[in-house]
């Protein structure tokens, strides 16, 4: 109610945030078998089929899944001849929407999701959301190199996108599946469209973060957030055309005459004389033409091979000059002589390394006592 003294469009604009605003760790009440006691009147399913590489997996997997469904009063079959999981209602079954969300689990479970994370569709704030990326982009190798930068080096890009969105993403062939809530699948679908538009979904991640980090103050939750998002400009970067130097023609010089007709095939045939010859004859000269070319490289062949037999050309040596100036010692060349006969050759002898020994050990005891 507005207050007095007040308009009453006024009082709207101070009533609307108390209508829009909803308390913190709200949940809405789970739907039970006393909401809807008379159950359903028309039996449904739904099928889907599934590769057979996941074969395996779902042969191992489905007694979990039959356990978790009927917990919910759902029925689930698997025929491995066609390849398809069927999902139906019975007439115990009390929520009408637990329907959609098996037939989800079925389609998550066939494309490649594993079952821990697919058995969370069947609760109540939890949904899932498959983008179809394949039919975006034309070339095939530009869509891998986009596909590739949405998952990131050893996958830390979408990682992050998990932590910040809550939501389990599986990146496979064309499509992109998504497993989480509503507002995170929302964040979801735009980052992974906007990565194929050639956006880098870092910039998406970054005001993400900030995002959330407004949100949990209380003071800016109800503001506009525009100034504080970061804005990134699209660089439209021209590619350098190379310069090409024109070179300045000669002028010719002016005359009234066109220039001259250029011969035909059959002109130059007739100044040859290769018009007035017969089929065989031309086929001759032709036949002629080509042995004396093959010839030419058989010659040029051997020529380029024999380069490598051809020694190099070895340049001349230099004379070494002998000083005669300087006299030669004789008596300095016989003392050297006389020291390198006195020398032994070879380790020495046991006795005399143990001499030696014998002498440091008295040396040191002597330094000892003194």
């Amino acid at each position: 109610m507005a207050k007095a003294g007040t308009s009453l469009a006024e009082g709207k604009q101070n009533d609307e945030p108390e209508l829009q605003t909803v308390p913190d760790g709200w949940k809405e009440p789970a739907f039970t078998r006393e909401d809807n006691p008379c159950g359903l009147l028309e039996r449904s399913s739904f099928a889907t089929l599934f590769p057979k590489y996941r074969e395996p997996y779902l042969k191992e997997c489905w007694p979990l899944v039959q356990k978790a469904l009927m917990d919910h009063c759902v029925k689930a079959e698997l025929d491995r001849i066609e390849g398809s999981m069927t999902v139906s209602t019975t007439r115990k079954t009390y929520d009408p929407y637990i329907i959609i969300k098996a037939r989800d689990l079925i389609k998550l479970l066939a494309r490649s999701i594993p079952f821990e994370q697919a058995v969370r569709i069947l609760e109540d704030d939890v949904a899932c959301d498959i983008i179809k990326i394949g039919g975006l982009l034309g070339k095939r190798e530009r869509f891998v190199n986009r596909r590739q930068r949405l998952v990131g080096p050893k996958g830390s890009t979408l990682k992050a996108l998990e932590l910040l969105t809550k939501c389990y993403i599986l990146v496979q062939g064309n499509t992109v599946s998504a497993l989480g809530p509503h507002s995170g699948l929302q964040e979801v679908r735009k980052v992974v469209l906007d990565t194929m538009k050639n956006i880098h979904p870092i910039y998406n991640i970054k005001s993400l973060m900030i995002k959330q980090e407004l949100a949990r103050n209380p003071e800016l939750r109800n503001e506009d957030w525009d100034r504080f998002l970061p804005k990134f400009k699209h660089k439209n970067l021209t590619r350098q055309k190379k310069i090409v130097k024109k070179t300045k023609k000669p002028k010719k010089e002016y005359t009234p005459f066109p220039p001259p007709q250029l011969e035909r095939k059959v002109d130059k045939q007739l100044a040859s004389g290769e018009y007035f010859l017969d089929q065989r004859q031309r086929w001759r000269k032709v036949m002629q033409e080509r042995r004396e070319r093959q010839a030419e490289m058989c010659v040029k062949r051997e020529e380029e091979r024999n380069k490598l037999f051809i020694p190099p050309v070895e340049k001349p040596k230099k004379a070494v000059k002998v000083s005669v100036d300087k006299p030669v010692d004789v008596e300095k060349l016989k003392d050297k002589v006389k020291t390198a006969g006195k020398r032994k050759l070879g380790a020495p002898p046991q006795q005399e390394i143990t001499l030696k020994l014998t002498e440091k050990e008295k040396r040191g005891k002597k330094k000892k006592c003194h």
